[in-house]
């Protein structure tokens, strides 16, 4: 009974997690295309202020005894860091190029070639549960993308660009977290610095600093505020991904951030009521293939 228990409460965590992923994942992808809309902020640089504001988080979780660092090899983590800088940046890049709907359709091919790339590379089966649970989530992906597609040649690249980093960065993120044998907040808290660092040698060659544009030009108030909150919401999201693929698997990640969308754009009610069914399934899924 006490094991039945503890599996219950497990369950729940998880569950909480993928809840909490996808409303800090809906918010940063409206408030990031506000932020490149209506004030213009360079891609990069906002990265690099989300990388910033995550490793400051920890930095203060880590004073206030919610976790111990362990040291790591840096070696272990360069390309780790790197697909980290890789994953944000054309992610971002693909929702600046693109509308909304045609960016999460991109999003939803993450969970097959995830998938294929644990198949080949790690040599992983996967059950027919997880391989039913795709189909409403894709289902509602395509429906959405129906009304919404409006490709161009750039945006495809960053989003197929996008996609390919993603899902290497999340099978090696749930890949490091085992081999170093760390949580969560200790593989971030070393991944976090490092990808700054990169970053800050990549903006001054791919965008201006100073100056109109520039990650130090004369922004206003609200501009500020607004990258700073989506500094703060790209801490819970980036957390939340390692806490979710540390806990379940790189496949589980996917299907929280494949359905965010559905149930808040404006499509027609058909799409409306497979996307809630998709969403559902997404949430529970952990209980029902655990």
């Amino acid at each position: 009974m006490a094991s039945l228990a503890d599996r219950m409460r497990g369950n729940g965590r998880i569950a909480a997690g993928l809840l909490l992923n996808l409303l800090v994942s809906i918010c940063i992808v409206f408030l990031n295309k506000w932020i490149y809309v209506h004030h213009g902020f360079p891609n990069m640089s906002l990265t690099l202020v989300h990388f910033v504001v995550t490793w400051l988080g920890l930095y203060i979780c880590q004073k206030l005894d919610i976790f111990a660092p362990k040291s790591l090899p840096p070696s272990k983590l360069l390309l780790l860091a790197l697909s980290f800088c890789g994953f944000v940046v054309f992610t971002n890049l693909s929702l600046q190029n693109n509308t909304i709907g045609t960016y999460q359709l991109a999003k939803a091919m993450t969970t097959p070639v995830i998938i294929v790339i644990q198949t080949l590379c790690y040599k992983k089966t996967f059950s027919t549960k997880i391989q039913l649970t795709l189909i409403p989530i894709t289902l509602g992906v395509i429906l959405n993308s129906y009304y919404d597609v409006k490709f161009n040649f750039l945006g495809m690249v960053f989003a197929a660009l996008g996609v390919l980093v993603t899902s290497l960065y999340q099978v090696w993120v749930g890949a490091k977290q085992h081999e170093l044998q760390v949580n969560s907040m200790q593989l971030l808290y070393y991944q976090a610095p490092m990808s700054s660092a990169m970053l800050l040698v990549a903006v001054p060659i791919f965008e201006p600093v100073f100056g109109e544009g520039g990650i130090f030009g004369p922004w206003s108030v609200s501009a500020l505020l607004m990258v700073l909150l989506s500094g703060g919401i790209a801490f819970m999201v980036n957390l939340s991904i390692y806490w979710i693929i540390g806990n379940t698997s790189p496949v589980t990640y996917p299907f929280p951030s494949n359905s965010q969308m559905h149930s808040l754009l404006h499509f027609p009610k058909l799409c409306q009521f497979i996307s809630f069914w998709s969403l559902a399934l997404t949430i529970t899924w952990p209980t029902l293939s655990s």
